[in-house]
């Protein structure tokens, strides 16, 4: 039966083991080959002492071509100087499918290589161990992610991706031909999973691709990204904030405690942050930024200058509250006795927007007032306002980027990392 590099251990010195993957790296010393196997688990020496192995499967050896697929079968040895203390004494080695050369990347990292190289070959930089890692890392988010919230009473649902009209106005979208009509990509579910507050789901959740068409070409900016969203009813901004700062640790904790390999392979050590998150306003960080010599006039979003200043003194993981009305979209719902304020946050890493999220307007005319005074038409949102009408109860929410999520958590340098096929201002392939 097959087994994973991970799985053999030095207690099964004896065993006969059968394995499959690529052939790593090749060292030939002349009566002495060492192959090292990789597969997604890991890496394992394959041992062939010219006095000890077939002639054929030691001739085979010397001649295999880097990143070969292989099978092979043979005998579990103790070696200490072996990676994991053991190697593996080959009966067979069968090529499976052998490589070309030479190479179009280097797997085993000896030679560095930059990330749009990287990118153009993805398919063989996705088989260095520390890229799988990342990834590895990454399923385990996604299933803790949804673990949590199902247990906290959240209904995972999907919403269309082909809309008729923008989620929050604007001309950030990608348009797309719908047999006779114009439609697009959407921005976010937004406006679905507050319909579906109306529908008395009351806790829903959604991880989805987003799309928008900014022609940012920064290292924290993507074009399609993975959303996670929820919406909640009967709660302010306050009950959000609280889901998702628990959602957060318990995806640090996890991922610690069940990814050790990868992290190791990442060589992280990742330092799980406490509860709960740190909260500072609008004002107060626009006060820290000016302390710093960054002024930011009111009503203004946060630069990235100001926001690295914030993140110097802050650090960590923290939420921006409060923030002006006019700077977060239409749905967003502002304080009864101080309306140019919204109860609106965002949730920060450092220098990093992960998430933003905020209390919504559920009154049919107060958000009709607020469509109107962002220069937006009513009538562009038919169906949505329609849900307002009938019912609808207090409600707020949030969404998470996954990409900048595992970015900020890996200490990655650019977020196309954390995503397996990046798009961005200039990629469409791979």
């Amino acid at each position: 039966m097959r087994v994973y590099t991970a799985d053999i251990k030095p207690e099964m010195e004896g065993q006969k083991v059968r394995l499959y993957g690529w052939v790593h790296e090749v060292r030939d010393l002349g009566g002495l080959v060492f192959l090292l196997l990789r597969d997604r688990e890991g890496i394992i020496q394959i041992t062939l002492p010219k006095k000890f192995v077939n002639k054929e499967v030691f001739k085979l050896a010397k001649k295999i071509r880097r990143e070969s697929v292989v099978a092979v079968t043979g005998e579990v040895r103790r070696e200490e100087k072996a990676p994991g203390g053991v190697e593996v004494i080959p009966e067979s080695i069968e090529v499976l499918n052998d490589a070309d050369a030479p190479l179009p990347l280097e797997v085993t990292e000896k030679v560095p290589a930059e990330l749009d190289t990287r990118l153009d070959h993805r398919f063989m930089d996705l088989r260095r161990p520390r890229v799988q890692a990342i990834f590895r890392i990454r399923h385990q988010v996604m299933q803790s992610i949804r673990e949590f919230l199902s247990k906290e009473g959240f209904i995972e649902v999907h919403t269309p991706k082909i809309v008729s009209t923008a989620t929050e106005g604007g001309t950030d979208l990608f348009p797309i031909s719908y047999f006779e009509r114009e439609a697009f990509l959407n921005q976010s579910p937004q406006l679905y999973k507050q319909v579906l507050m109306a529908a008395g789901f009351e806790k829903v959740f959604e991880i989805g691709p987003i799309f928008r068409a900014e022609e940012h070409n920064t290292t924290r900016h993507l074009n399609e990204a993975i959303s996670i969203d929820i919406e909640m009813s009967f709660t302010d901004h306050n009950g959000v904030m609280d889901v998702l700062e628990r959602l957060i640790h318990r995806v640090y904790v996890d991922v610690a405690e069940k990814c050790e390999r990868y992290l190791n392979w990442l060589e992280i050590s990742l330092e799980i942050p406490e509860l709960p998150f740190q909260r500072i306003t609008y004002d107060e960080a626009r006060e820290i930024a000016a302390r710093k010599g960054e002024e930011i006039p009111w009503g203004e979003d946060l630069s990235t200058t100001s926001l690295k200043l914030i993140g110097e003194e802050i650090g960590g993981l923290y939420f921006i509250t409060d923030w002006p009305t006019v700077s977060k979209p239409f749905y967003a719902m502002p304080y009864d006795d101080r309306p140019e304020i919204s109860k609106s946050f965002d949730l920060m890493h450092d220098w990093l927007e992960l998430s933003s999220g905020a209390q919504r307007i559920h009154l049919y005319d107060k958000l009709v007032e607020s469509i109107k005074s962002k220069g937006l038409e009513p009538e562009s949102f038919g169906f949505y306002l329609e849900a307002f009408r009938y019912g609808m109860p207090p409600h707020a929410g949030w969404g998470l980027g996954a990409e900048r999520l595992i970015m900020s958590m890996l200490g990655l340098k650019n977020v196309r990392e954390a995503a397996l096929f990046p798009r961005d201002r200039h990629r469409l392939v791979p």
